[in-house]
């Protein structure tokens, strides 16, 4: 998954503006303790810190 990709469906489901705050805020056991935009820095795949959100919040499958 690309970034630009995770970006819109991070934006779809929180809202553009909450989605940055969320990425930069919240801290996810998912993500071994890191926010999103932590994990992301540290190299993990767009896809996982996505399935990682999607498990956290209850993405609805079909958003997935």
């Amino acid at each position: 998954m690309r970034l630009t990709v995770f970006w819109e469906r991070m934006s779809e489901h929180f809202g553009t503006e909450y989605a940055d705050t969320f990425a930069r805020d919240h801290v996810m056991s998912e993500l071994g303790g890191r926010t999103v935009r932590q994990a992301l820095d540290a190299g993990w795949e767009a896809k996982d810190v996505w399935r990682a959100v999607c498990t956290a919040v209850d993405v609805p499958h079909e958003s997935r």
